[in-house]
């Protein structure tokens, strides 16, 4: 029955990957944004394509600006994009892990590293410097605390389940196995999940951008940010009640982090 689901699994997923990364061509969104669709797609399989349909994808002509405005659609932006840019560093810190069999706390702590590490520099600081006048050590500074947040919550949620779900299937191995991707699936499909709340916040308190719309000039190129074509909607997100400091919420961050991997440790079959 597993193999069933997991083969129901993977069609599902290709045919969303296949469909986002058409569609999205036409919705007037940035392109990493796009590219961060279409991984999370790749990742999460068919949730992904229903959260670009029901989160990004233009419903009607002119309409993006508007549609994208809402604060949840906001904070489903800046959720796929850590999703995206931290999953792929978190896949190959599991893939390294598996080739020099690490495994307990020298694969977690790889794991997040790597997907810290690329999130924050490339996915964050690298491909959106523009929203800062172009300066990449600019970039760095200003995306470290945002970044650090959101991948904590990402790894809390999807620690214990990589693990849990290692612990229950006595076929797992190593990538070249379905049932390593199918794991991995799921694990980011949790930390998605509760890193949703952390991202909420951070698009509220304007830490992190949310969806953006970039459109083309009427016979021209496709315009970039800098131009002042490219929108953040992130400054139409207004807090309706006292917030709580960042500080607190670093501290929260982290006992949750701590928390998944004391679960996830408790849980490892190694």
């Amino acid at each position: 029955m597993l193999n069933g689901v997991m083969l129901l699994w993977f069609a599902l997923a290709a045919a969303s990957v296949l469909f986002v990364a058409v569609d999205i061509r036409a919705t007037p969104e940035s392109p990493v944004m796009k590219w961060g669709f279409v991984l999370v797609t790749a990742f999460i399989g068919v949730f992904g394509a229903f959260l670009y349909v029901l989160g990004c994808r233009e419903p009607l002509p002119g309409t993006h600006e508007r549609y994208v405005a809402a604060q949840w659609r906001q904070a489903l932006g800046s959720t796929m994009h850590c999703a995206a840019g931290d999953g792929v560093g978190i896949l190959a810190g599991a893939v390294l892990a598996s080739t020099f069999h690490a495994a307990g706390p020298a694969e977690i702590l790889l794991e997040y590293l790597l997907g810290f590490g690329f999130g924050w520099m490339v996915f964050q600081a690298l491909f959106m410097r523009d929203m800062v006048g172009g300066s990449y050590r600019r970039s760095l500074a200003s995306t470290f605390m945002p970044e650090l947040l959101s991948m904590n919550l990402l790894m809390a949620g999807m620690a214990p389940t990589m693990m849990i779900l290692r612990a229950m299937l006595a076929r797992f191995a190593g990538p070249a196995m379905p049932a390593f991707w199918f794991v991995m699936s799921m694990a980011l499909l949790v930390g998605f999940v509760v890193t949703y709340p952390m991202n909420w916040w951070l698009v509220g308190n304007h830490l992190k951008h949310g969806m953006l719309t970039v459109r083309r000039e009427p016979a021209g190129p496709v315009a970039s940010m800098p131009a002042g074509r490219g929108m953040d909607h992130t400054a139409m997100s207004v807090a309706v009640a006292p917030q709580p400091p960042v500080a607190v919420m670093a501290a929260l961050s982290f006992v949750a982090l701590g928390m998944g991997i004391a679960v996830a440790l408790a849980a490892s079959p190694a």
